[in-house]
């Protein structure tokens, strides 16, 4: 049986040359000019601040038009609102919440929200007279057992007050409402000389 031959350096080298002329028929890939793709999770950061502010928006708008309700109703029909003294008769127990806190308009509205489309819906506001207490008038509702302690203890924790409407007389609808930063309502002047909000007189903090 014959041997076989091994094989020489030259017939490796016919080989490699012959890698190598395969190996360069493929193309080289090019690099890509495409910017990365931004994660969706932005998008969806931007589409929720979106809702976010046109809710703020529509909540606004509901509430201008129930105060115009009011400051625009008939003056024959003695329920148009002009000034605060025109309030102050209208609101609920009107010596009790002059005296001890501050006439009110209540404005009620709902609002419907739907993602899928992204719509807003606002109810026909209504408007009605109310009361806001200060804090240390909370006494008038307890001597009433209109509030109870728990209820007390609650609003004071969040560092809020009572709002009521109807009168306290006969079955009044209370809620802990919260006060709004005066630094944030662009409709009054509390600048000071350097600029900065004025703090307002403790007989305006509820």
């Amino acid at each position: 049986m014959a041997k076989r031959r091994p094989r020489s350096s030259l017939d490796n080298y016919e080989r490699d040359r012959e890698f190598e002329r395969e190996y360069d028929d493929y193309p080289t890939p090019e690099p890509s000019n495409k910017p990365p793709r931004k994660p969706e999770k932005s998008i969806t950061l931007n589409a929720t601040s979106i809702a976010i502010l046109a809710g703020v928006l529509i909540l606004g708008i509901g509430i201008g038009m129930g105060f115009s309700s009011v400051s625009g109703s008939n003056s024959s029909t003695g329920t148009k609102i002009v000034t605060q003294s025109d309030l102050d008769r209208k609101s609920p127990n009107p010596e009790i919440c002059v005296q001890f806190g501050a006439s009110a308009i209540v404005t009620d509205l709902r609002v419907f929200v739907t993602l899928n489309p992204l719509n807003f819906y606002v109810s026909q506001p209504t408007s009605r007279p109310g009361c806001v207490l200060r804090t240390n008038n909370w006494s008038i509702l307890e001597q009433r057992n209109l509030v109870n302690p728990e209820q007390v203890r609650e609003c004071k924790r969040r560092m809020n007050t009572f709002g009521f409407t109807g009168a306290l007389e006969s079955s009044p609808d209370i809620t802990c409402i919260y006060q709004n930063d005066v630094a944030k309502n662009l409709f009054l002047d509390q600048n000071g000389p350097d600029g900065k909000p004025v703090a307002e007189p403790d007989n305006k903090q509820f």
